[in-house]
C-alpha cells in the first residue's frame, strides 16, 4: 500500500478531502483548482487519497465527478486488500520451502539415502565451485580431509582457511590435510601448517599428492574433472559406494605420507633416498612420463632432472633403464 509522500501533501490531501465529502461529489481539477492547488500539488492529493483508498472516480484529468469515500469502507477495503496480499505471499512461501525441500531431498542426501546410490555433478565455473566448498565445509557433521597437490594462495586465503578450520574443530568435527613436502620451504605456508596444528587440524606431508581431493563425512567426495587442469571444473561425488573408493585412496595417502615435523629419509641397506626420490625412481620404472612424474611431485621438469641424476649416481647407474633394474634388485620398488 503507497504512503504519504510528504506532511504538506498530505495536508492538501485533507483539505481536498473534507471539500469533497462536504459537496459528495464533484470534478476534482475543478475542486483543486478552487482550494488554490497547483497540478503537481494536485496529483500529489489524488495519488495519496486514491492509495488510501478514500476517492472513487476516473480520475483526476478527467472531466468526470470524483466522490469521496467513507473512511471506515475505505478501511475495510485496504485490509482485505492486504489480507489477499498476505495470502499470496504466504502461498508463495509455502511454493519455495517445497521446492528448497526437494533439492534438499534430492542433492544433501541426509541419514534418510540409500547407501548404494551414487550421484555425480559436474560443476563448470570457479564460482560454482567455490559455492560447493563453502557448501562442503557448512554441512561437515563428523570428519573433513583434503589433499593437495599444488601451490597454496597465502594472504587472505589461508585466513580464511583456518577460520573454517577453527569453526569445524570447534563444532566437533575432525579435520585432515596432506600437502607435498616441499611447501615447507614456503615460510607463509610453513607458518599456516603450524597455525593448522595448534587449531587441532591433522597435517601430514608426503612426497607425492595425486590430487586435489576433498571428502566429506565420507559421504561427500569433491575433485578436479582432470587433475591437470584445474580450470577445467570439478566433480561433485554423492554415494558411499563410489565416495568409498576415493577414501580408500585417501586412506592409503594418509599412511604413506609424514606426520608434519617427522619425515625422515628412506634407509635401504647403506644407501640413501629422500621420500622425493623414492617417489621419483618408483614412478619412472613404473613408465611415467617426465612431465608426469613432475606433475605427481609437484616440481618443475629441470629439477626432477636432477633430482634422477642424483638417484643414478647414488645407484652407480648410467642410464635410466639400469637405475631402474639396479633399483629392483635392492628392493627400492617394493
Amino acid at each position: 500500500m503507497a504512503t504519504s509522500t510528504g506532511g504538506r501533501s498530505s495536508e492538501h490531501a485533507l483539505s481536498v478531502y473534507r471539500a469533497l465529502r462536504a459537496r459528495g461529489s464533484h470534478r476534482f481539477s475543478a475542486l483543486t483548482g478552487e482550494l488554490g492547488l497547483t497540478e503537481v500539488q494536485a496529483a500529489d492529493c489524488w495519488a495519496e487519497l486514491e492509495a488510501l483508498g478514500l476517492v472513487s472516480g476516473a480520475g483526476p484529468d478527467e472531466d468526470a465527478q470524483v466522490t469521496a469515500v467513507d473512511p471506515e469502507v475505505a478501511l475495510l477495503r485496504v485490509l482485505a486488500r492486504e489480507a489477499q496480499e498476505a495470502r499470496a505471499r504466504q502461498q508463495r512461501t509455502e511454493l519455495a520451502y517445497t521446492a528448497v525441500e526437494e533439492l534438499t531431498r534430492r542433492y544433501l542426501r541426509g541419514g534418510t539415502a540409500v547407501p548404494s546410490e551414487v550421484e555425480v555433478e559436474v560443476l563448470t565455473g570457479s564460482s560454482r565451485v567455490q559455492q560447493t566448498l563453502e557448501g562442503l565445509s557448512d554441512t561437515v557433521r563428523t570428519e573433513i580431509a583434503s589433499m593437495h597437490p599444488g601451490a597454496l594462495p597465502t594472504g587472505e586465503f589461508l585466513t580464511a582457511g583456518l577460520d573454517r578450520d577453527r569453526r569445524l574443530i570447534e563444532a566437533g568435527a575432525r579435520v585432515r590435510a596432506i600437502y607435498q613436502q616441499r611447501f615447507l620451504s614456503v615460510p607463509a605456508l610453513a607458518d599456516y601448517f603450524q597455525r593448522q596444528i595448534e587449531l587441532g587440524v591433522e597435517v601430514r606431508l608426503a612426497a607425492v599428492v595425486p590430487l586435489n581431493m576433498i571428502l566429506s563425512d565420507r559421504r561427500l567426495a569433491l575433485l578436479p574433472i582432470d587433475p591437470d587442469d584445474l580450470d577445467s571444473g570439478a566433480i561433485l561425488a554423492r554415494g558411499s559406494a563410489l565416495v568409498r573408493s576415493y577414501t580408500a585412496l585417501y586412506d592409503y595417502c594418509w599412511h604413506t605420507s609424514a606426520v608434519l615435523g617427522r619425515t625422515e629419509e628412506y634407509q635401504h641397506g647403506s644407501d640413501r633416498l629422500t621420500d622425493q626420490q623414492h617417489a621419483a625412481i618408483r614412478m619412472l620404472a613404473a613408465g611415467m612420463k617426465d612431465e608426469k612424474i613432475a606433475r605427481s611431485l609437484g616440481i618443475s621438469l629441470r629439477t626432477l632432472s636432477r633430482l634422477l641424476s642424483e638417484v643414478m649416481q647414488e645407484l652407480g647407474a648410467s642410464s635410466r633403464f639400469e637405475a631402474g633394474v639396479r633399483a629392483a634388485k635392492l628392493g627400492w620398488l617394493d
